[in-house]
């Protein structure tokens, strides 16, 4: 092999036991001082790899060898140790290739199971979440009923001995105290009423029904409680249902016609003196 002509004719593909061969060659020659380069390849490369030029081949006979000189030995053994370099990088990047792939499978798998898992964990949250609702319903109302049992009891007593004595005072006693335990019991859960009468009429509290003209108290406020309100913690459940006071008619229209000195007060009619015309609302 002389020149840069034997180098173009090395193939890219050199198998790992043919670099080896011709690195023990050229080592074994440069130690000898001999000037030729001999490489055994195997059989199945003999196809891959000529170190001998297509024109020498043709004209030398087997046993000849192209001479080469230490410079070209040592350039072919720097190509040879960057083909070793390149394909120990090579196999080096593939291993580390092949080792993130395995690690991201194994998350992917993980991953694959926890929601997997998590499906199962959320269908099973759900199921136990509407069977309790189920419950709920069917047996929520039951520490109310137990608390209401006793008055049941109560009444069924008073009834009881209404019909064995004709004492109305005795009874009337009995249902009192039964209605006091009843308010009791829904106490206990949160039910309070409250009373209207004689308060000012207040539309997020009261409903009212009709109005009276009445004095017994002053207009626009409850003169008589139809229905208590109640209260489910804090919160109105059933609004009350008053009647409503208004000022009588003839009150109403002396008020409005009174000259400016002040009338002397009524009973009819409560009017505050004042230096301008006096009026009542209604």
């Amino acid at each position: 092999m002389a020149g840069t002509s034997e180098k173009d004719s090395i193939q890219a593909e050199i198998g790992q036991d043919v670099i080896d061969a011709a690195v023990r060659s050229v080592e074994r020659h440069m130690e000898d001082g001999a000037v030729t380069v001999e490489v055994e390849a195997p059989a199945a490369a003999a196809d891959e790899v000529s170190l001998i030029p297509p024109e020498a081949s043709e004209t030398s006979t087997p046993s000849e060898t192209a001479p080469v000189t230490a410079e070209e030995a040592a350039a072919l053994r720097q190509e040879v140790e960057a083909l070793k370099a390149q394909l120990e990088f090579s196999q080096a990047k593939g291993r580390e290739t092949m080792e993130r792939l395995r690690e991201a499978h194994e998350r992917a798998k993980e991953a694959q199971e926890r929601t997997v898992r998590a499906a199962a964990d959320l269908e099973n949250y759900r199921k136990r979440a509407q069977k309790e609702k189920e419950e709920v319903q069917r047996f929520g109302s039951e520490k109310l009923l137990k608390d209401l049992l006793p008055v049941m009891d109560n009444m069924d007593r008073a009834l009881e001995a209404a019909s064995k004595s004709p004492d109305i005072d005795s009874f009337q006693k009995g249902v009192a105290m039964t209605r006091k335990s009843f308010e009791d019991a829904l106490a206990r859960h949160g039910v309070k009423s409250f009373s209207a009468k004689g308060l000012p009429f207040d539309p997020r509290l009261h409903e009212a029904i009709q109005q009276v003209e009445t004095t017994e108290v002053p207009p626009g406020h409850v003169t008589y409680e139809v229905v208590r309100g109640f209260f489910l913690n804090e919160r109105l459940v059933r609004p009350a249902m008053v009647v409503v006071a208004r000022a009588p008619a003839e009150v109403a229209a002396e008020s409005a016609q009174a000259p400016s000195p002040a009338p002397e007060p009524t009973p009819d009619a409560a009017v505050q003196p004042s230096d301008s015309t006096s009026g009542g609302s209604q």
